[in-house]
């Protein structure tokens, strides 16, 4: 038996990353998945190997939402599970991000996650209730530098995903948010410049645990908020980070 055995989940940015492992775990526990993302050739190679359905998802848009759903309807006749996982990052200082920049984090991170729970959440409701799980992050719970952007649109999806756990919690829906720190993925990869080593002894020396987080530990949280595990918890914020939130270590 597995843990979401006759669940249909979404999950969004699913072509790589925490998406990808998310979109494997669940499918391990039994769930139909839906992999949806931009990237359509590791999308549609993903959900192949996997035996998953395939969606072209710009989070950003409302349109690609409501035929998303649809797609999903017409395979599986039902939704009721959603893990907005999709997002990017644009590292700059405040004051030399311009608008454009600021407004393009906005509409995938902040607007992406708006637009699927209040696209999902009654397909969700009509199929008797289920689970919604954000991608917030550690920088939705405190600060960094050079990703305001970044950080703004995690500290609102923290917020969001409080709301959407009050309002929805009558309709048998939970609500929570992944708050992860630095994981390996595309998305903190450091570019050329900074070898493996150097990246590792940043990591090590700014993290109690001494490492970089796997994307596969963040899927696993992600599952605990999706299966009944986590049955009586709604409107929280996990934060996944090897104790980098805890404070700092003067030794």
């Amino acid at each position: 038996m597995g843990k979401l055995d006759g669940r249909v989940v979404l999950v969004t940015g699913a072509a790589r990353g925490q998406g990808e492992q998310e979109a494997r775990l669940f499918r391990a526990e039994g769930a139909e998945v839906v992999v949806a993302d931009v990237l359509d050739d590791l999308g549609e190679g993903l959900a192949k190997e996997i035996g998953a359905l395939y969606v072209h998802l710009d989070v950003s848009r409302e349109a690609d939402w409501a035929a998303a759903v649809a797609a999903v309807k017409e395979a599986h006749g039902r939704l009721d599970g959603l893990v907005n996982n999709a997002g990017i990052l644009r590292l700059n200082a405040l004051l030399d991000t311009s608008l454009d920049e600021f407004m393009q984090v906005v509409q995938v991170n902040q607007v992406g996650v708006f637009l699927g729970i209040r696209t999902v959440a009654p397909e969700i409701e009509a199929a008797g209730g289920g689970t919604i799980v954000n991608t917030a992050s550690y920088t939705g719970i405190t600060g960094m530098a050079y990703v305001g952007a970044y950080a703004a649109t995690k500290h609102a999806i923290v917020g969001l995903t409080r709301v959407a756990a009050l309002e929805l919690a009558a309709k048998g829906i939970r609500v929570n948010a992944v708050c992860p720190g630095a994981v390996d993925t595309a998305m903190t990869d450091p570019g050329e410049g900074a070898s493996p080593e150097s990246v590792a002894r940043l990591y090590r020396k700014r993290v109690p645990l001494g490492r970089i987080g796997r994307p596969e530990e963040v899927a696993r949280l992600a599952l605990f908020l999706s299966c009944e595990d986590s049955s009586y918890i709604t409107g929280q914020p996990f934060v996944i980070d090897g104790g980098w939130l805890a404070g700092v270590s003067l030794i």
